[in-house]
């Protein structure tokens, strides 16, 4: 729709009032919505995505809730002490760490790009074309986590605290397949098969993801041959700081954990999928209710009575829902900082009471509510495609545009959020930029291969033809803006490494200039790209 419409003057660009002249027929929900001006409507649709986006940072936290307990799961391993020649049992993670911050980690934070990309491509299937809102988003989101990200992770620390990677050797694995990634994409759009796509370049594309995370668990494991000489600094358990278990133990039982945090809402509960490096693998701290009566703490690393305990815990996730003010909250004196906490508070009380239908993550190690969460998260991604297509027709601007701007920043939030804390809380920066670096890799190993694989294999079978790339052109050129931008931003890290010895923090003047510097790397890639799209350049 909108490519029709800047294709309506006379071999130039249309003026905004001009696109705000054309008359979209489309509607959300009521088809009294056509009879609105394009420009409320317009407005509309904005708020309504901007309230979307918040739904995805909610149920983003209630994901990694669920994340952290499948990632908390141990195995017994007995051993025979050789001195006693006794048994020795320990209990030791199933999940590697590098493994999970690639797989659960990068891809729990990914996941609203992941699934608004495999939608759109769902809803072209039977075109030749593929959609291009897919494509447009993870792009763009892997600028917005590669530059406005990295420039908030590095003013995190405290004045003059340093944070460096401990594992060089994993974080220049990841670092290689991300920067492949994009490469790879520019190579198959322009280079093999310009602005088609074919089923063996989609299924390629997808199987590099399993070759990242088999070069990753190679490296961390120091295999011969095929991993970097590189040694790490620290031990991945003492990344993360000890907790203490806020379950509280009384009369030789103890009580049970609500979801509910103690202060500061849902995102601070994004902390959890960080404890898969610690000791106890403890998360954060719960709410306690003592009216529940249990034998077991989740949070303790022990089971929960499932036949009582986790029923009341879903019935509790209904009253919590409602719930606007913490204890903590409470006790504040600033009643404006009080009144703007309780807004936002009634603002997530929806998508609250949305959520709260997901089974409690302590059943099944956390996988019932992480298919739920996917669940949510994919109905979501749904009616973002829908908005998205509603607000270009009613301006005119090209979707790809949207695409990677304000789809962009807001399906990445929950990286902003997750990298952040990990930055905050963490003793290295290792979880912090690795996000970043996965994320992006997943991006398009997942993100992109997997939708394109759909719509490649149907054209395969149904139409014995390749995909075609909607405006390739201006998807290569974001590529290849993104490559020259991000050789800027992994630079000034190198650099910061060799100078100061440690990539996030330092002293407060360097921080703040390199996070100036990174936010004008991404706004040199979103003026120009969009240029690009718009035919100016």
């Amino acid at each position: 729709m909108a490519a029709a419409i800047f294709n309506l003057s006379d071999g130039g660009t249309p003026s905004i009032p001009k696109l705000l002249a054309h008359k979209c027929e489309n509607y959300l929900i009521f088809r009294g919505e056509t009879a609105l001006d394009n420009g409320m409507r317009a407005f509309l649709y904005f708020l309504g995505l901007a309230y979307c986006f918040i739904g995805l940072t909610a149920i983003t936290a209630r994901f990694f809730r669920s994340m952290e307990n499948i990632v908390k799961q141990t195995r017994e391993v007995v051993e025979i002490d050789q001195y006693t020649n006794t048994e020795v049992v320990r209990h030791e993670k199933v999940w590697n760490y590098a493994i999970a911050d690639i797989s659960l980690l990068a891809f729990g934070t990914s996941f609203p790009q992941i699934s608004l990309a495999t939608i759109d491509a769902i809803r072209s299937i039977g075109n030749l074309y593929a959609g291009g809102l897919g494509p447009g988003t993870l792009v763009g989101s892997a600028a917005f986590d590669l530059f406005p990200i990295h420039a908030v992770c590095v003013v995190v620390p405290k004045a003059g605290e340093l944070k460096k990677i401990a594992d060089l050797g994993v974080w220049l694995v990841e670092l290689f397949w991300s920067f492949w990634a994009y490469v790879w994409l520019y190579i198959i759009l322009e280079v093999w098969t310009p602005n088609v796509i074919t089923l063996w370049e989609a299924l390629l594309t997808v199987v590099q993801y399993g070759l990242l995370l088999l070069h990753a668990y190679a490296q961390d494991k120091r295999l011969p041959y095929i991993s970097l000489p590189m040694e790490r600094s620290e031990r991945p358990e003492d990344w993360v700081p000890a907790e203490d278990v806020s379950c509280k133990q009384e009369n030789d039982t103890f009580q049970d954990c609500s979801e509910i945090l103690e202060d500061g809402g849902d995102t601070r509960s994004i902390v959890d999928i960080f404890s898969i490096h610690s000791v106890n693998g403890a998360g954060s701290q719960y709410q306690p209710i003592p009216s529940i009566p249990s034998s077991d703490c989740e949070s303790s690393g022990r089971k929960i009575d499932a036949e009582y305990n986790v029923l009341s815990m879903w019935k509790q996730q209904f009253v919590d829902a409602f719930m606007l003010e913490s204890a903590e909250s409470r006790k504040l004196n600033n009643t404006y900082v009080r009144l703007a906490k309780l807004l936002w508070q009634l603002l997530l009380i929806p998508w609250r009471v949305l959520f709260a239908f997901i089974p409690p993550y302590h059943i099944a190690h956390g996988w019932i509510a992480f298919i739920g969460s996917l669940i949510f998260i994919s109905g979501i991604a749904y009616i973002v495609t829908l908005i998205t297509d509603l607000i270009s027709c009613v301006t005119g601007i090209n979707a790809y545009v949207i695409a990677f701007t304000a789809l962009a920043a807001g399906t990445s939030w929950p990286d902003l959020v997750a990298s952040k804390i990990a930055a905050e809380r963490q003793l290295t920066a290792d979880s912090a930029i690795a996000n970043i670096t996965c994320s992006n890799s997943v991006n398009i190993y997942v993100g992109i291969g997997v939708p394109w694989l759909i719509n490649t294999l149907y054209n395969f079978i149904v139409f014995k033809e390749p995909l075609r790339i909607e405006n390739a052109g201006g998807l290569s050129f974001s590529l290849l803006i993104f490559f020259l931008t991000s050789v800027g931003c992994i630079s000034v890290m190198v650099l910061r490494r060799i100078t100061l010895g440690a990539e996030l923090g330092g002293p407060r003047l360097w921080a703040w200039l390199t996070s100036v510097y990174l936010m004008l790397l991404w706004l040199v890639f979103v003026v120009l790209s969009s240029l690009k799209v718009s035919g100016i350049i």
